[in-house]
């Protein structure tokens, strides 16, 4: 039963749960580290850790998304950002990280939104993506949901194994006066599996499985960086959006005699421990952005935004950090670490935090006691 309270007369809202409020229950049982698996598969893409990067242009270039996988991740480039507009984009991206270390920082918001107006180069693509392909690493890109069927063939003829189609928020059913994306005829006409979010809500992300989705994105990344709420008043707390997907798996599992789709966590997760407890909430997977800035191979240098920030009217993301730690990659995902803070070694903390509840791999850590922190 939903717990709703009522917020004035004749009015009641659903109560809801970040993820910094939930905590994880030890069992009876303990294990050692070295006896648990993080390794995760979409579709026939098997990875090492559960993990794909939030396509933003501030932590993935070509070459950090061939780092990454080799590292056991999936990195997704931005087929929409710079990589796809500019001959030069470390060029350009030295344009926003030199905006933003002058007098007005604010002013590096105006000139990625300056950068943003040129156009899209499928050719610019391509080359992109080669380094991708040379590195035998699965070739992820995304999209959004009014530029998918535009860019999807050019992608597709790149070498995109994995498709990402991500808005703000996106839903099964559009409404609008130009022809709509109807998404389940567009993946029902491809052969790589479609990843499509983010949701917020169990209906809709029974409707984005109903499509043919491999996975389901829950959230919109939110992060220190995102003013989505701020803009347009529109929250998912994610602890709760996380077990709600999950919920209409379970519900489309039984639906279609066994067909399983993927729920991918993206935002409201600040350190290791929010990892943790989004897959015990029932995520397969997490999307990080802002935890992997500080890399020494995000070519930001330790700047972040979302996609969100470049749009031409309405930015829901604002550019934001600090210099890079300079720490490798590597070692931000699997340490060793001197922080106390889970800000480094995300998933060596997550396999700790398997072992110390007694759960050899992630589907069943998916079923470990949670309780809600008073």
């Amino acid at each position: 039963m939903r717990d709703l309270v009522e917020i004035g007369m004749g009015r009641e809202a659903r109560r809801a749960y970040d993820l910094d409020q939930i905590e994880i229950v030890p069992s009876r049982r303990t294990r050692s580290s070295k006896a648990v698996s993080t390794a995760w598969q979409l579709d026939a893409y098997r990875f090492d850790i559960p993990l794909l990067t939030h396509p933003t242009d501030a932590v993935v270039s070509p070459a950090s998304a061939a780092a990454l996988g080799k590292l056991g991740g999936l990195g997704v480039l931005n087929a929409e950002g710079l990589w796809a507009r500019h001959a030069d984009p470390e060029a350009a991206l030295a344009q926003v990280v030199a905006a933003a270390a002058g007098d007005d920082p604010d002013s590096a918001q105006a000139v990625l939104q300056e950068l943003h107006r040129a156009p899209i180069q499928t050719d610019l693509i391509t080359e992109a993506l080669r380094p991708l392909r040379d590195s035998g690493t699965p070739v992820a890109a995304r999209v959004s949901p009014q530029r998918a069927r535009e860019l999807t063939p050019a992608l597709l003829k790149a070498g995109v194994e994995i498709l990402v189609v991500q808005g703000t928020i996106i839903s099964a059913e559009h409404v609008s006066d130009d022809e709509p994306l109807n998404l389940k005829d567009f993946i029902a006409d491809l052969d790589v599996p479609v990843v499509a979010g983010g949701v917020g809500d169990y209906r809709t992300a029974l409707h984005l499985m109903r499509t043919g989705a491999a996975g389901v994105i829950v959230g919109y990344g939110q992060s220190s960086a995102t003013t989505t709420d701020e803009v347009l008043g529109v929250g998912v707390p994610m602890a709760t959006a996380i077990v709600d997907s999950a919920a209409a798996r379970r519900d489309y599992l039984d639906e279609t005699g066994g067909r399983y789709v993927h729920v991918i966590a993206d935002g409201g997760m600040g350190t290791s421990g929010d990892i943790a407890r989004a897959i015990a909430c029932g995520a397969d997977a997490v999307m990080l952005g802002e935890q992997l800035a500080d890399a020494e191979e995000a070519p930001a240098g330790g700047l972040y935004w979302t996609s969100t920030a470049a749009h031409p009217s309405l930015p829901r993301s604002e550019v934001t950090g600090l210099a890079g730690s300079g720490r490798p990659l590597e070692q931000v995902l699997f340490g060793p670490t001197e922080s106390p803070y889970g800000t480094t070694n995300l998933f060596g903390a997550l396999r700790r935090a398997m072992a110390k509840t007694g759960y050899s791999d992630l589907k069943e850590f998916q079923r470990v006691g949670l309780t809600i922190r008073a």
